[in-house]
């Protein structure tokens, strides 16, 4: 493994005192030895073939995982590819909760971080639901229906904007926690603002 390959700022992270420190440094040899570009993005080790996402590492308190970008494309020949939740469209993970079930994996993680690459130089892509597919929850269709501005700033917005609040909205389980989101970000789409501008 060249030095030239590893990022900096991995080194750093992988210094820190981090509960998965372990279990991140033989996930890092592993993809590496994939011949994959390691970056950091959104605060994780993030490895790229052609500039082009293919597999990230990232740790919870139960569990560290191996996040492919476009695990929704890799044929998961052995059932290991877990959807983090049902509004993750694209990207899959295979989770660990000790060194030993990345050691006794290694060679099988490597033929899926190749089958990732593969999707890649194939230029395959993940089918996204659009925003239009999406059930608009009546705490916010009523908020449209009743505040008209409300209702083009709505639709003013970009899809993926939209589809961010609709998700936003829709996952609490009870309609009064929905009701008290809506209300909360009435003005930030009134300015023509996304949920996390």
């Amino acid at each position: 493994m060249t030095k030239s390959r590893l990022n900096p700022k991995v080194d750093e992270i992988l210094t820190e005192a981090n509960k998965w420190k372990k279990e991140y440094e033989k996930l890092r040899n592993i993809v590496l030895d994939c011949e994959l570009t390691e970056e950091f993005k959104w605060k994780h080790p993030c490895y790229t073939f052609e500039n082009k996402n293919i597999v990230l590492i990232h740790g919870f308190k139960e569990y560290c995982a191996l996040l492919f970008h476009k695990g929704a494309l890799i044929q998961d020949t052995h059932g290991i590819l877990i959807r983090q939740t049902e509004n993750v469209q694209a990207a899959r993970q295979i989770r660990f909760t000790n060194i030993q079930e990345i050691v006794e994996m290694e060679a099988i993680l490597k033929v899926y971080i190749h089958k990732a690459i593969e999707v890649e130089k194939a230029g395959l892509e993940v089918n996204f639901k659009k925003t239009a597919e999406l059930k608009i929850p009546k705490e916010l269709q009523n908020k449209l229906d009743e505040i008209p501005a409300l209702k083009t700033a709505f639709q003013a917005l970009t899809p993926g904007r939209q589809r961010a609040y609709i998700l936003y909205f829709s996952s609490p389980k009870q309609s009064k926690t929905r009701e008290s989101r809506v209300e909360k970000c009435l003005q930030q789409i009134l300015n023509g603002k996304g949920l996390n501008d």
